[in-house]
């Protein structure tokens, strides 16, 4: 897709994608909420406003029929999930954080990737606000993927989910990424409307396929989906977080942190050290609870159409039959990875990570002999859905890879 030309000089508001999902989060949850009667309806009147501005620029019947069906698709999709955008109402906030941010960018590796770092188009059709948070995430996930940045759309809404615990939100947003696809569309007509090339062969191809692929992308966000999901098992130091991560960046799985939301369960926020609760949030009861969540977390998530991993222990028995009951009452496969490594390495491992932490070396292998001695062994029915990972092996995370693919096939 072609872009526009930008400086590389560092700005005060350049941000790279984990500052930037951070900064979206601490914005979102400082806003004060505006109480509407319809939000339905205020997503209704942005899908309209942004479909009636691009209609005005078609001129293919190919391309009236596409933006039509997607069109009705939005119509369907708002009236089917009413009931949830008004449960979330009390939570519009009244503008996006790009009016807040006009002048950001979005930097990777030293590229410029977007101006206002989540490409929203601040001069757009139709109502700006109130809006949902998705609306915001939404645009950052569009400019992004259109882009061919998909690596950094999957990490960006895997961030994003971990920083807020809202699994109720990818529910909603294929309805605004579709909207935010067809503003982009509309953009990219408009630019070329009003320079009036309309002379300029070339520059009218390069203009048309950068539309479809935005109807290309929109039309992506419409298609129904059979999301996996895998639990991973194995005890600290196995390896489950290094590489449940390459399933984030390329199958675009969302994973759900026992750690984090363990932390969460006891209003401590994610990403913070300290200061901890006046509780034992690794008791048997804060235990059972934070399964009862990440089972939670999982179903919501293999509702909205994503593949979900689960990157905790799941030592016993009983927590991996919970877990896997939200993707078997679904209909859905479930994909059970055991992280494997041998002792000498573990050990090295987990001495290395309390070094790190300045944590007693003993104490953090005491944690560890426990969790061992905690691990119940596979059923055979267990076991039918089971694949065993050396993570040691040169080849692990490619092996990893490609077995999702295949269970996602």
């Amino acid at each position: 897709m072609s872009q526009q030309p930008h400086d590389t000089l560092p700005r005060e508001a350049d941000f790279d994608l984990a500052s930037l999902i951070a900064a979206l989060h601490a914005w979102h949850a400082q806003q004060g909420t505006v109480d509407e009667a319809s939000a339905a309806q205020l997503i209704r009147d942005r899908s309209q406003a942004e479909l009636q501005a691009l209609g005005s620029l078609l001129h293919g019947e190919e391309d009236r029929q596409r933006v039509a069906d997607l069109e009705r698709w939005l119509e369907e999709n708002i009236a089917r999930l009413e009931p949830v955008l008004q449960a979330r109402c009390t939570g519009l906030l009244p503008a996006s954080w790009a009016r807040a941010h006009a002048e950001s960018r979005l930097i990777d590796d030293g590229r410029v990737l977007m101006a206002n770092a989540i490409d929203r188009d601040l001069a757009g059709a139709g109502p700006e606000g109130p809006l949902d948070a998705a609306s915001d995430l939404a645009s950052l996930l569009v400019g992004l993927e259109v882009r061919d940045e998909r690596r950094l759309a999957f990490q960006a809404l895997d961030g994003y989910l971990r920083l807020t615990g809202d699994y109720e939100l990818p529910r909603l947003l294929p309805v605004f990424q579709v909207i935010e696809a067809l503003s982009g569309a509309r953009r990219v007509l408009r630019r070329f409307s009003d320079a009036g090339d309309e002379e300029q062969p070339a520059l009218l191809a390069e203009t048309m396929s950068d539309f479809r692929r935005y109807i290309a992308l929109a039309e992506q966000y419409t298609e129904f989906r059979f999301p996996p999901l895998v639990i991973g098992v194995g005890v600290s130091g196995s390896g489950k977080s290094r590489f449940t991560r390459t399933l984030v960046e390329r199958l675009g799985a969302i994973r759900v942190c026992s750690s984090a939301e363990r932390r969460r369960l006891y209003d401590v926020y994610p990403q913070e050290e300290s200061p901890q609760p006046d509780v034992d949030m690794f008791s048997r009861t804060a235990t059972e609870a934070t399964y009862q969540r990440l089972a939670r977390c999982a179903g919501a998530l293999l509702d909205a159409g994503l593949p979900v991993c689960v990157d905790s222990t799941c030592l016993q028995r009983e927590q991996r039959d919970l877990l896997r009951h939200q993707a078997e009452a679904r209909g859905l496969p479930v994909l059970l990875i055991h992280f494997e490594v041998d002792d000498a390495t573990l050990r090295r491992r987990i001495a290395k990570r309390a070094t790190r932490q300045s944590v007693a070396t003993e104490e953090s292998l005491g944690v560890l002999e426990q969790q061992c001695s905690l691990f119940d062994a596979f059923t055979e029915e267990e076991r039918r859905l089971l694949v065993r990972l050396d993570t040691t092996a040169d080849n692990a995370a490619e092996t990893l890879a490609g077995l999702m693919q295949e269970h996602m096939r």
